[in-house]
């Protein structure tokens, strides 16, 4: 013991030395006097002593970096075997809980090269930027005549005289799975009929073209026909009349969805494309979702996709870019230092996908070419002027009309190709629409190709077809950048239609739902995972035919429920009442199944003796940690009843990271000790449970117990009823009343204090972190972090926002606000509850509509870090209010502010003025920040929410919304369907690093600044504007994804003393980098679809971060390896049979499979690999 002390102490000085020599060789490059500040004017000479120089200190940081991480891995060594329990706390008179310093040693050791990616500084700035294009454009919403968003076109006659005029028009059906009616009803009363009629219409005439995009219509009616129309469908893809769009299970939400679940859905579909059709994707379609984000291209472009399209962006950009003729541009990430996320995007110029918008830009004209709105039927034009059958007759002068449109339309664009939509909500549902749509038109092209003189090639496409004709006529192979076409970067959010009516209210809408569905996803991923392993462990056991693998059949139930509810209409919040009922029976019964996956391989993994594994799903050998009892009520967690024999526990970690966590329990007594699987006591807390600010509930208690769970794996646990000698530490709680005359139940032998009087400002604390609250609100007032003198001002308060009394009103999908939010001003006071304990503290604020808890704990590592901030909001009873939560501090953050996009990437945002207040909502499906040169408050979310900030140093984001009212967008209701939702959130405060002039990051982020961009002020927290770029800390990410991926506590059910032996599961031989997240390991199916294969997909994604942000006491061993990961001795215990990288959905394979296990990564990549384990 005492040996291996001295050489953890020695380690630990090495260590020090190795870091302190690199700070004194960076020391000494920083104060070098010939490099003095000439603001980047260098002669030529100097520059090549300055390149010499950098890559001699690039190989002198590469040469420390390999010995510190030599070090790292000796002490490492020498401590794994050393006690891995954590300390019990202490507690001394008078004072706080303490808990002793970790046994273990944590790393951050970091690689400089890895801290260079967020800087940027390579590569070309794009042409557009979409932050600089909002700061450029007026918004002034001028009437522009005919075409009432933008202006007159004009056009020479004989301007196509030496290029004809290409046209293709491209019939469209756009299915909703879910909106006005369920995803079944549509499809029983409409899709099922238009894609019959589709394949009999189709085959009439070989030049007839349908595109069709949304896979879980067409899986469900493929499972629905004949082998004769399954023979006829492949016909039509493969003579290029029937074309798959983007191919996704839905058309996904961008706003608020998760890239996980994104990507998902886009497997889901891909696979389902391959296996059944044979057809791989080559175009992406979105006409519907309500704004777009930039992840989509992304992932559309790692899939193999090589164009796509989009329609609802705002208004005032389309007219900016028709008037520029960048309508069709090469979209790229922002952070990305070449050229190899450039995807080709062409934007739709219209209001709208209809007929009438799609044409030209005189929705009059347009309209009379929508042949099912022929007199006779039941719809009809708007604008009073009907359509006509084209004859012979009046063939000439009807072409000449469209035409015209058609001209006038090709002006927006830079080449002499255009494409023009035809097609509509659920259109094409009977065999005379196909008609009157296909015969007209058709008689429309056979006259105008039969005149030369009007120099226009007119036919029907598919959207492929157009694409196709546009390379072909600038001379480029598909995928590459056609001549002139400009270069964009940036999101298109937010979307306004029309006016001031912004698409922002969506980001909130139905909130108990957008948080089931993070949940579903965490479940998904975790089963997926789990499964995954214990199906490869059990074939290499031989014992594959005793696993339980219809479990297959449940993950792909699962995996098709989430990709449905991406869908958006379904996510967004913004369908029917009875819709969104079906959508939550979907996801509930979904993560009811995944349970049961995630029990089902966690028994067979803990099972010392796998021979004693048998599976009896009448009884399951592991309980679950919570159930619902409907699909709109929040979960009730299971309690552990305690006998005479021990009970076992199993927490599974679905992190990729070791983790030390609080691990909470609900029991039946007070008596109870909780050891490891060894028998050694773990560190835990007693606390009451409480029904509402007063009453708690009888005979129920929480034991939290600090656990360090191995990544991705099984800790087993053991609960003993314990001795009456044996005494848990146990928490005490302050009750404020605030005056209020309100029953107290009081929990049993657990310290309650009553003070019926508000209580004095107070703080908690713990070793990272001082968190002061007011007294008469207990509402958070300021943050200290430990070592620094002053504390920052972190004040939270609840707000409501209404809505205007003019005919235009806030509803499911528009924020119509009247005026800035007002305080949120309840009848009476709160109840404030103050609990403290060894391994947390919290403060529980009981308002009319909202409880809010902010916990603090007081554990090494992540968790401690930051705090744990909930919203238990019901507002059944507001009319035509949202509830908003604000935080103001003392950060100048000025007017700009970051949010995440899809939890994928970081979006910088600047409030604009000139724009109403519900313009500058944006999607926050991760995390939101504001920074200044020396802080960064950054508030993470586990569910999408709206988020802005609208004064310098605030944050703020819409809890609920409850309006009474339609927004005439379609849907017919007002959002009056809210449910009690737990709304969950962490609060992280960092230092920067880069203002101050301490630090060994801090030197090495402003040298490489310093070089990389000679005169520019580093540190400024707005980004330069050619690149606005930002990345999150390490720390920030680890946070998020424990947020994210809750470990899970399966008590064991058997009660009996007969069980059989179990061990922790450690599935992970090597620790993983720490910006490499396992994004999925998910098993591929077999010919029998509801079988597993031997194959499953390992996707990948590298982490971009900032390194600026001081990281300390993580708790445990951080590490990169610019991007390289040996993926051969990965899993303990499991040989990797092969390995091919392929494309992000299976779909094409990416080189040769070699026999290298060994693969790298760039920032911010996310790549999939077809493996075989066992």
């Amino acid at each position: 013991m005492k040996l291996k002390k001295q050489v953890t102490v020695c380690g630990a000085a090495i260590f020090c030395v190795a870091v302190f020599s690199l700070y004194l060789m960076l020391d000494r490059v920083q104060h070098d006097p010939t490099r003095h500040q000439s603001g980047g004017n260098f002669p030529r000479s100097q520059i090549s002593v300055l390149q010499n120089r950098i890559e001699q200190l690039e190989q002198l940081l590469e040469e420390n970096h390999e010995i510190i991480s030599h070090i790292k891995d000796s002490v490492l060594e020498l401590t794994a075997h050393a006690e891995g329990q954590p300390a019990l706390p202490q507690h001394p008179l008078n004072g706080s809980w303490v808990l002793p310093p970790e046994n273990r040693p944590s790393f951050l050791s970091v690689s400089p090269q890895d801290c260079q990616f967020a800087l940027g500084g390579k590569g070309q700035s794009p042409d557009l930027q979409m932050l600089a294009v909002y700061s450029l454009l007026p918004f002034d919403n001028q009437d522009g005549g005919v075409w009432k968003q933008g202006f007159d076109i004009t056009y020479e006659p004989n301007e196509w005289d030496t290029e004809p005029l290409q046209v293709f028009v491209v019939p469209h059906s756009h299915n909703d799975p879910g909106w006005i009616k369920t995803f079944d009803k549509y499809y029983y009363d409409q899709t099922q009929h238009i894609l019959n009629s589709m394949v009999l219409k189709m085959q009439e005439d070989p030049r007839r073209r349908f595109i069709w995009s949304e896979i879980s219509f067409f899986s469900k009616w493929w499972d629905n026909i004949s082998a004769q129309k399954r023979a006829a469908v492949r016909r039509l893809v493969g003579n290029g009349q029937l074309e798959m769009v983007t191919g996704g299970w839905v058309m996904a939400d961008e706003a608020n969805s998760h890239y996980f679940a994104m990507i998902d859905q886009l497997i889901e579909g891909h696979q389902w494309l391959e296996k059944n059709i044979g057809v791989t994707p080559r175009s992406g379609w979105a006409v519907d979702p309500f704004g777009y984000s930039s992840t989509m291209p992304y992932l559309l472009k790692r899939s193999n996709l090589t164009a796509m399209l989009i329609q609802r962006v705002h208004y005032a950009i389309k007219k900016h870019f028709a008037a520029t003729q960048n309508l069709e541009f090469m979209w790229r990430q922002t952070w990305d230092p070449d050229t190899s996320t450039d995807i080709l995007c062409h934007m739709m110029p219209f209001y709208s996908y209809d007929v009438p918008h799609t044409c030209g830009p005189d929705p009059k004209i347009c309209c009379q070419f929508d042949f099912k709105r022929l007199p006779g039927g039941r719809i009809n034009c708007p604008w009073k002027v009907p359509p006509r059958a084209i004859t012979d007759a009046n063939v000439a002068e009807r072409a000449q009309l469209l035409l015209d449109q058609y001209r006038k339309k090709s002006k927006l664009y830079r080449s002499k190709v255009l494409l023009v939509p035809l097609g509509d909500d659920f259109r094409y549902d009977k065999p005379q629409e196909w008609d009157a749509q296909f015969l007209n038109y058709q008689r429309i092209f056979d006259f105008l190709n039969s005149r030369p003189d009007l120099h226009v090639q007119a036919q029907f496409g598919t959207l492929s077809d157009y694409f196709d004709a546009l390379y072909k006529k600038v001379g480029i192979v598909p995928g590459m950048r056609p001549p002139g076409f400009p270069v964009l970067s940036g999101d298109f959010f937010s979307y306004a239609d029309r006016e001031d009516h912004y698409w922002t209210g969506y980001f909130t809408s139905r909130p108990f739902y957008k948080s089931l569905d993070r949940v579903l996803e965490a479940h998904l991923r975790g089963a997926e995972i789990l499964y995954s392993l214990a199906l490869a462990h059990a074939r290499r056991a031989g014992a594959d035919g005793r696993y339980p693998l219809s479990d297959y059949a449940l993950l792909t139930n699962a995996r098709r429920n989430l990709g449905l509810f991406q869908h958006h209409d379904a996510i967004a919040g913004t369908a029917k009442e009875a819709v969104a009922v079906d959508y939550g029976v979907r996801l509930l019964q979904s993560l009811t199944n995944l349970k049961r996956v995630i029990i089902n391989a966690a028994h067979y993994l803990v099972l010392g003796d796998k021979d004693m594994y048998r599976h009896d799903p009448a009884a399951p050998f592991l309980g679950m940690d919570e159930t619902r009892s409907s699909q709109d009520s929040l979960p009730e967690r299971t309690v552990v009843k305690l006998g005479t024999s021990p009970r076992f526990l199993v927490v599974f970690n679905p992190l990729e990271q070791e983790r030390l966590s609080v691990v909470p329990v609900l029991v039946d007594s007070l008596h109870v000790r909780v050891l490891s699987e060894e028998g050694q006591p773990l560190p835990s807390q007693l606390s009451a449970v409480w029904n509402s600010a007063t009453d708690a509930v009888p005979n129920v208690y929480q034991v939290s117990v600090l656990a360090r769970l191995p990544a991705l794996g099984l800790r087993v646990l053991q609960l003993h009823k314990a001795s009456d000698g044996h005494v848990t530490p146990r928490s005490s709680t302050r009750l404020y009343l605030h005056g209020r005359d309100v029953p107290v139940h009081k929990p049993e032998a657990l310290p309650l204090h009553i003070f019926p009087a508000a209580a004095d400002d107070f703080c908690l604390e713990n070793q990272h972190l001082q968190a002061c609250f007011l007294g008469r609100t207990g509402l958070l007032q300021s943050l200290r972090p430990a070592g620094e003198e002053q504390a920052h001002r972190v004040s939270s308060e609840f707000l409501v926002y209404g809505t205007r009394t003019s005919k235009d009103k806030s509803g499911a999908y528009l924020f119509l606000p009247d005026g800035e939010a007002k305080p949120y001003a309840p009848k009476d006071p709160p109840v404030v509850r103050v609990m403290e304990g060894p391994l947390f503290s919290e403060v529980a604020s009981y308002y009319q509509h909202v409880q809010t808890v902010v916990r603090l704990y007081n554990v090494p590592g992540v968790e401690g870090l930051s705090l744990d901030v909930s919203c238990l909001v019901d507002i059944r009873d507001h009319i035509n209010k949202e509830l908003a939560l604000r935080f103001s501090t003392d950060i100048e953050s000025d007017d700009t502010f970051f949010t995440d996009l899809n939890g994928f990437q970081i979006q910088p945002r600047r409030y604009q003025r000139k724009l109403p207040l519900q313009a500058n909502f944006y999607p926050m499906p991760a995390m939101a920040y504001i920074q200044d040169m020396q802080s960064r408050l950054t508030l993470l979310t586990a569910q999408a929410l709206g988020v802005s900030s609208l004064h310098s140093g605030q944050l703020e984001v819409i809890l609920d919304r409850r309006l009474m009212q339609d927004d005439n967008r379609g849907l017919g209701q007002g959002l009056k369907d809210n449910k009690r939702t737990c709304n969950r959130f962490r609060l992280l405060l960092e230092r920067r690093a880069v203002g101050s002039s301490s630090g060994f990051f801090s030197k090495l982020v402003s040298m490489f600044k310093a070089l990389s961009f000679p005169g520019t002020r580093t540190g400024s927290p707005e980004v330069q504007d050619e690149r606005p770029i930002s990345f999150p800390s390490l720390l920030s990410h680890i946070t998020s994804v424990h947020q994210n991926a809750e470990a899970l506590v399966m008590p064991v059910a058997l009660e009996k003393p007969a069980l059989p032996a179990l061990r922790s599961f450690v599935p992970l031989a090597t620790t993983l980098p720490c910006d490499f997240h396992i994004l999925n390991l998910r098993t591929l199916q077999a010919e029998d679809d509801s079988l597993p294969s031997a194959e499953a997909a390992l996707i990948l994604h590298r982490k971009g971060f900032d390194c600026s942000l001081e990281a300390k006491n993580l708790g445990f061993n951080c590490t990169t390896s610019q991007g390289k990961l040996a993926l051969g001795g990965l899993f303990q215990g499991l040989e990797l049979g092969s390995l091919q990288p392929t494309s992000l959905t299976l779909m094409y394979p990416l080189g040769t499979a070699s026999n290298s296990t060994n693969i790298h990564l760039d920032p911010m990549e996310i790549a999939t690999f077809r493996i075989r384990l066992g």
